[in-house]
């Protein structure tokens, strides 16, 4: 998202409470970075005064700078939750379908009728009596193995 050559919309969405609090507070803390290094970027001259233990030594500065500098202002959105529960993660969902329904509706397309969605019906009728035979026969293996692990 950072580095991408369009600006791509992120979302974050921590939850304020769980039950490893330590843990907890890594995942949020990085949550709340991760928003933030998209609003702010990151400068070359930013960059150049980077160390990366991961990268090698010899490695020159304006090599690793090149890979760690990005523009900020990336349109991003945090949402909060209190914690996730399967009311709040129900509410999240309902949100995004509402939205891509309501970005639909601006654009004047079908959000929920789209033509590879058509596809994935299409092959829907051929994979649902398969799945209380376990018959793979003839599928392809990524789809084969996901049958035969339904079952």
């Amino acid at each position: 998202m950072r580095q991408a050559s369009y600006r791509a919309p992120g979302n974050m969405t921590p939850a304020l409470r769980a039950l490893l609090d330590q843990q907890h507070h890594m995942l949020l803390a990085n949550g709340l970075a991760q928003a933030q290094a998209l609003m702010w970027g990151k400068t070359a001259e930013e960059a150049l005064g980077d160390t990366v233990p991961t990268a090698s030594p010899d490695m020159p500065p304006e090599a690793i700078a090149k890979h760690r500098t990005f523009p900020g202002n990336r349109p991003s959105l945090t949402l909060l939750m209190d914690e996730v529960t399967p009311r709040s993660l129900g509410a999240l969902v309902a949100l995004y379908e509402h939205r891509t329904f309501v970005s639909g509706a601006l654009w004047g397309i079908n959000s929920f009728d789209q033509w590879g969605v058509e596809l994935g019906k299409a092959l829907c009728k051929d994979l649902l009596p398969r799945l209380g035979t376990g018959d793979t026969t003839g599928l392809d293996a990524a789809t084969a193995a996901l049958i035969a692990r339904v079952r």
